[in-house]
């Protein structure tokens, strides 16, 4: 037994052992690195750049993982006039001879091969260098996408503005989103050539609408006029292929033998207003697609007053329509206008159920129910009965939920409004009494 002990206590002294080594090896793996150093500044003041932390490596050996870590900050817009970042860069370069002469450098976007090189094509001719192997960090490897270049290598960025992120937008512009927030707006346009007349209207495409895409087929051309909320008008002609900036919004032209296309990512400055200039007799046809926002929404209100102060009342909620622009209530035919909207049902609870005190005689009404009366069934007079008599008769009424003005006049309004009471009866049975009979008496003398 004590040869037992003795060989029991030796395991666990060897299994402490080895375990303590491999804590003081996992430790060691651990300090091999020094702490990370604090946040550089951001490469850019705007626009999304980068930033990046730095540690050291404390031992001898090669430390397992990266010495430096980066983050996106300054995640805010750029002013308008500050211009694209990959063209500062470029034309940071005007004042350099390349092979003896001065350029002014334009931009390449989009290069498939190396999207973070500085490549830049001199205005007026067709020469196109690469000024520096990579671009500055922060600038975007791609017009329509957030990947960011850092340290010359492309880096996937989420909508919510996190290197690495999945993250991506909804066709409604909203981060993570289920595609609610707007609509697919699909339509066609045939020119209806009138004697005198130039130009005609094609479609108007609202603020903040995205991915915009117009194809004309025909002789006629195409042309945009801007319409801010203030009411300031801009139009520009769409004369020769390339992009065109109207009300912080670049649109992408392409004009072909055949055919004009327009696209705009948006989302659109203004309202925009669509047009087309007659060349020819000839008919023009133009396909349009566009994801519109859907700028109003029902909400629900807060619980009208109670209808009375004791003894047990009621209360319902409302739905207003609200512009999401300008947080104003308008009236509902706007929010009938997109089918995705629905209606919050109104809802109703009781209130002020406390008993009356003997002494009051009677519930007070709120001041709403006096000078703004609640909505009530109202009821036309009964039919004429189905029958005169011998019972089975039906006779019939309509019911009506009406509103009624201080003016005293009542108009008809929607029928949940009156749910705080039941529904007055529509149909009721009527002469049920036995019909008249015949009844034979004795034969007279």
């Amino acid at each position: 037994m004590e040869l037992e002990s003795s060989v029991c206590k030796l395991l666990v002294m060897t299994l402490l052992i080895l375990n303590s080594r491999t804590a003081r090896s996992e430790e060691d793996r651990d300090t091999l690195w020094d702490a990370w150093g604090s946040w550089s500044e951001c490469s850019r003041t705007c626009g999304g750049g980068a930033s990046y932390s730095l540690r050291r490596c404390l031992s001898s050996r090669i430390c397992e993982g990266q010495n430096i870590k980066y983050r996106t900050c300054s995640n805010v817009d750029c002013p308008p006039d500050a211009g694209d970042f990959r063209a500062q860069q470029c034309s940071a370069h005007a004042d350099v001879r390349y092979q003896g002469e001065f350029h002014d450098w334009l931009p390449v976007y989009n290069d498939p091969e190396n999207p973070c090189s500085l490549k830049c094509k001199a205005k007026g001719s067709g020469l196109v260098v690469e000024l520096a192997p990579k671009v500055l960090d922060g600038t975007r490897c791609y017009t329509e996408s957030l990947d960011m270049c850092i340290s010359g290598v492309c880096q996937i960025v989420g909508c919510d503005h996190e290197l690495g992120s999945t993250s991506k937008e909804d066709n409604c512009g909203i981060c993570n989103g289920d595609g609610s927030s707007c609509r697919l707006v699909r339509g066609h346009y045939k020119s209806q050539h009138v004697s005198g007349k130039t130009e005609d209207t094609v479609v108007i495409i609202p603020y903040q609408s995205r991915h915009v895409r117009l194809v004309l087929k025909g002789p006629d051309h195409l042309y945009v006029e801007g319409k801010t909320l203030q009411g300031v008008r801009t139009e520009v002609i769409l004369d020769r292929s390339g992009q065109y900036n109207l009300e912080n919004t670049t649109m992408d032209f392409q004009k072909l033998s055949d055919k004009e296309i327009l696209r705009m990512i948006g989302p659109l400055g203004a309202d925009f207003t669509i047009k087309i200039q007659f060349a020819s007799e000839a008919d023009s046809v133009i396909q349009y697609i566009y994801y519109q926002p859907i700028i109003h929404r029902w909400r629900e209100t807060d619980f009208f007053p109670c209808s009375v102060t004791c003894g047990g009342g009621y209360q319902l909620t409302s739905a207003e329509c609200y512009d999401l622009r300008t947080g104003r209530v308008v009236v509902d035919q706007y929010c009938h206008y997109y089918p995705e909207n629905v209606k919050p049902k109104p809802k109703l609870q009781e209130c002020n159920m406390e008993p009356c005190l003997d002494s009051d005689g009677y519930k007070e009404i709120m001041p709403y129910d006096l000078y703004h009366p609640l909505p009530r069934w109202e009821s036309s007079p009964w039919t004429s009965c189905s029958t005169s008599c011998g019972g089975g008769g039906i006779q019939s009424r309509s019911v009506t939920c009406v509103e009624e003005d201080m003016q005293g006049n009542m108009t008809p309004t929607e029928e949940w409004k009156c749910l705080y009471s039941p529904k007055t009866a529509i149909l009721q049975p009527c002469n049920a009494f036995s019909c008249p009979s015949w009844v034979a008496q004795e034969w007279s003398p």
